[in-house]
């Protein structure tokens, strides 16, 4: 699906193309930022996974490319001329087609993210590696675990099947897990520490599992789970691909400029 707005012209070397690949909060803020931008002419892809997306308002697509090739291909069919990775920080697989069809393009390329969450004192952080080790990781961390990483890889804790999980996320995991005390939390952040903390001593929660996003939006849980001594098993962000990182929609919108 393709929401058309329309394009704005100007002289020769006064205007760029940008194609934003969306899905986070900090995509949203870059397409309002960009949004009438007299140099900068942008647009936003989202990968479609959300059934009901927030639609940030700019000219929007939605769906895959069909791979490296593919997204290549619309780069140079759109004359693309400068390309924001805005995913999440585990969009691990979107985000290494987006820095192979970039170089295949010749388009330059950069990642707006958000610094990991550290742990401070008092939290209570088991690190692992993906969520395989996740899964073995509460094996010795109490009865109920919520799990706050979205629908994508809740089979996983299949591995695991004796403890009740709450799974929180925006849509239901399709196919559903197979696991035999579950419930699901359907909603959306930012999310508040008064609401986690009601949340989770509601549920009798004993353990949390998280994905290291950073950002403000859902690091309430966190705050939540250090109150009240409860184990975070976080799971590290994938390794990058050596695409230079923005920090702000500032520095991405000076980036975007200085292309132009």
């Amino acid at each position: 699906m393709l929401s058309m707005a329309p394009i704005l012209t100007g002289g020769v070397g006064e205007m760029v193309k940008a194609l934003i690949l969306g899905g986070t909060t900090e995509a949203t803020a870059l397409a309002k930022r960009l949004a009438g931008h007299p140099g900068i002419d942008a647009r936003v892809s989202l990968a479609g996974r959300t059934k009901n997306p927030v639609l940030p308002p700019l000219p929007t697509r939605i769906g895959g490319f069909g791979g490296v090739e593919g997204l290549a291909g619309y780069l140079r069919a759109e004359g693309i001329g400068a390309v924001i990775d805005a995913t999440h920080p585990f969009a691990a697989q979107i985000s290494a087609n987006a820095a192979a069809a970039c170089a295949l393009a010749g388009v330059p390329l950069r990642v707006l993210t958000r610094p990991a969450w550290v742990a401070g004192p008092g939290d209570r952080w088991v690190g692992v590696p993906d969520m395989a080790a996740a899964a073995l990781a509460l094996r010795d961390l109490g009865d109920t675990v919520f799990l706050t990483i979205g629908r994508q890889e809740v089979a996983a804790f299949e591995a695991t099947p004796d403890k009740r999980y709450l799974i929180r996320a925006v849509d239901p995991p399709e196919p559903l897990p197979a696991l035999p005390r579950m419930s699901l939390i359907l909603d959306r952040g930012p999310f508040t520490v008064e609401g986690e903390l009601a949340l989770m001593r509601g549920q009798g929660v004993e353990a949390i599992v998280s994905k290291n996003s950073g950002g403000r939006a859902t690091d309430a849980k966190l705050e939540a789970a250090r109150a009240l001594g409860l184990p975070v098993v976080m799971v590290e962000r994938p390794a990058g691909n050596g695409v230079a990182e923005l920090h702000g929609v500032d520095a991405a919108v000076g980036w975007l400029e200085g292309v132009g």
